[in-house]
């Protein structure tokens, strides 16, 4: 054996610099969509709530953002969360989110991510059966039940919060589309949803139209934007704007109901069905008088994982007759990392490459 590979297997830890930064993360998936919780080494951020924090990391922090979400050490559809102190002493933690764009208002598939790892983590006293979290989200606070057996996550569903209904059946024209028929909905954040059953794209709703999809769901969030003057959320600006565009459409499989793929921030594509997306649907399938208390219908997403829906509650919200969504999945861990960021390097703060 040689002594150069001697040493390679002696020596498998490297020892950074005293000034490079160095950021901890546990990463995670669910159904297929990234979550990289960062963990420790991330700058603290100041203010008094969630929306005070994002605010902060934005003005002050966005070049670790695409450090840790661009490549060279992401990639386009990376996600990300930071964990911080809830709003009030009544809440758990409060938790942003991270992706290409920016930073998103609500994100499902993170808090079902977030949730398990707080189990799997012994953040919290675990018992038998469902372990409850308050968790504040920019969009307000969500309630997530983590499902453990034997110390193990076997699942975990949140209720999210109020989420409407702004218009139905609206139409808008889009260059190398012609008339797109859609429903405005929140769940968390706002998306526009476009039933494939009605129209006659040249595109369908698997990996194979993954590039058609990201294109023409992005020439439909532009056009809505642009068209669309109700995207308003009642009581906060900071979540005033459209997320992205939900394609609907039917399921591959027999025992699933529809299938999701959503295109949000600048283009990504969710692996996942989209924990506020299927809340916004909760709302629209309400609204049309096609859901009823605790009727659960499954949502498939374009790598085959699967969320289960139902609606809990109503109540008014501001102008908006709201319901009250739950939504289940599962998550894994995936890895452990720690990012180091060289102040010599000239590509530290990430670059994206399509």
């Amino acid at each position: 054996m040689s002594k150069t590979y001697q040493n390679i297997l002696k020596k498998t830890t490297f020892n950074a610099p005293e000034d490079w930064l160095q950021i901890k993360t546990i990463d995670m998936h669910t159904g297929g969509e990234p979550l990289r919780v960062i963990v420790d080494g991330f700058p603290e951020l100041k203010g008094n709530s969630v929306l005070e924090y994002r605010r902060y990391c934005k003005e002050n922090f966005d070049h670790l953002r695409t450090a840790l979400m661009f490549e060279p050490r992401g990639h386009a559809d990376m996600y990300g969360c930071i964990l911080l102190p809830p709003n009030d002493e009544e809440g758990d933690f409060g938790i942003i989110f991270l992706h290409n764009e920016g930073y998103s208002t609500m994100c499902g598939h993170a808090i079902i991510a977030i949730s398990t790892l707080t189990v799997e983590m012994n953040w919290i006293e675990v018992k038998e059966g469902d372990n409850e979290l308050k968790i504040d989200a920019p969009c307000g606070r969500i309630i997530s039940y983590v499902n453990a057996k034997n110390g193990k996550v076997t699942g975990v569903r949140f209720h999210c919060v109020p989420s409407f209904v702004v218009g139905l059946d609206r139409t808008v024209e889009v260059k190398g589309l012609g008339t797109v028929h859609y429903d405005l909905a929140y769940g968390g954040a706002f998306y526009a949803y476009v039933d494939m059953n009605k129209h006659n794209f040249d595109f369908d709703l698997t990996p194979v139209s993954n590039r058609a999809l990201i294109q023409k769901g992005m020439d439909i969030k532009h056009a809505v934007m642009a068209a669309d003057k109700e995207i308003l959320h009642p009581f906060e600006e900071d979540l005033s704007f459209l997320y992205g565009t939900i394609f609907v459409g039917d399921s591959l499989h027999d025992t699933i109901d529809s299938r999701n793929v959503c295109i949000f921030a600048e283009g990504e594509v969710d692996r996942s069905p989209t924990g506020s997306g299927v809340s916004g649907r909760v709302a629209i399938h309400r609204a049309r008088k096609e859901l009823n208390y605790n009727e659960k219908f499954t949502v498939e997403s374009i790598t085959d994982s699967v969320f289960t829906c139902s609606m809990v509650a109503e109540e008014d919200y501001g102008p908006f007759q709201a319901v009250i969504p739950e939504v289940e999945g599962t998550a894994h861990i995936t890895g452990m990392q720690t990012f180091v960021i060289d102040p010599d390097d000239p590509m530290k703060n990430g670059f994206i490459l399509r």
